[in-house]
C-alpha cells in the first residue's frame, strides 16, 4: 500500500494502491475534485502516515486502542484513515 494526504479543499490521509485510487476514494468519501486534486495529492511515507494516523482519534474524540489502530493500518484495504474534522 501507498499513503496519500490532501490539504484542500479537506484534509485526508488516504491509504491506495496508486495516486489514481487515491483520488477516486477522495471524492467518493470526502469531497468533490474541483480539477486541483492531482496538484494538491501528495504521497507520504508509511512511517509519516503511520504517526499521523496514531494520533488521530474517534469521532468522539476518544484515544484508539493501538492494538486497533495497527490492524486498521496494516490491513490491506484501501481507505481513508483521516478525514478533516469539519466534515465529521
Amino acid at each position: 500500500m501507498k499513503y496519500f494526504e490532501i490539504n484542500d479543499p479537506y484534509y485526508a490521509l488516504i491509504k491506495a494502491e496508486n495516486q489514481a485510487e487515491a483520488i477516486k476514494i477522495y471524492t467518493e468519501y470526502v469531497a468533490d475534485d474541483d480539477g486541483t486534486l492531482h496538484e494538491e495529492i501528495k504521497e507520504v511515507d508509511r512511517d509519516y502516515a503511520l504517526a499521523s494516523f496514531s494520533r488521530g482519534g474517534t469521532e468522539d474524540g476518544e484515544e484508539v486502542p493501538i492494538s486497533e489502530i495497527l490492524e486498521d493500518f496494516q490491513s490491506e484495504v484501501s481507505a481513508v484513515l483521516l478525514i478533516d474534522p469539519a466534515l465529521l
